[in-house]
C-alpha cells in the first residue's frame, strides 16, 4: 500500500467513525476462533495415501519405460529424427516420475514425523502439568479454565 492510499484509508475511516482494520477479519467474521486444528487420524490417512501413491508410482508409473526406450532406439537407428525426440520424452517422463515419487515420500515422512513429534510434545505437556489437587492437566482441561 502506498502512503497516499494509507492516508485515504485513514481519512475514510475517520469520516465514517469506524476503526481501521489491517490484516484481520472484521469482528463479525465467521471464524471459529481457532487458527488450526489437526487430527492425528487425518494426518495418518494423508500419510498413508502419500505412501500408497509412492508405491503405485514405483510399480505402475514405469510400465512403458523399456518399450519407449527400445522404440526410440529403433527409430533413431532407422534414420528417423523422431527417435531422438522420443528419447527426450522418455527421459523427461523418468525425471518427472522420480520427482513425484520423491515428493510423495517426503510428504509421507513429514506427516509421520509431525504425528510422532506432536504425540511426544503432548505427552510432555500432559505429564508436566498438574492442578492444585495434583490431577494431570490435559489441554482440554486447561482450555476449560479459560472459557
Amino acid at each position: 500500500m502506498a502512503w497516499d492510499e494509507w492516508e485515504q484509508v485513514k481519512a475514510a475511516s475517520a469520516a465514517s467513525g469506524s476503526a481501521t482494520r489491517l490484516n484481520q477479519l472484521a469482528a463479525s467474521g465467521s471464524g471459529s476462533g481457532s487458527d488450526l486444528t489437526v487430527h492425528d487420524n487425518v494426518l495418518g490417512k494423508l500419510g498413508d495415501m502419500a505412501r500408497s501413491l509412492h508405491g503405485q508410482l514405483a510399480t505402475d508409473g514405469d510400465h512403458a519405460c523399456v518399450a519407449t526406450f527400445e522404440a526410440s532406439n529403433d527409430l533413431f537407428n532407422g534414420g528417423l529424427d523422431m527417435g531422438a525426440g522420443l528419447l527426450e520424452v522418455h527421459d523427461a517422463w523418468n525425471t518427472k516420475l522420480r520427482t513425484l515419487r520423491e515428493a510423495c515420500g517426503h510428504i509421507s515422512n513429514h506427516l509421520d514425523h509431525s504425528r510422532s513429534t506432536h504425540a511426544a510434545e503432548e505427552k510432555k505437556i500432559v505429564l508436566g502439568m498438574q492442578d492444585a489437587d495434583g490431577r494431570t492437566m490435559t489441554v482440554s482441561r486447561i482450555y476449560d479454565q479459560f472459557t
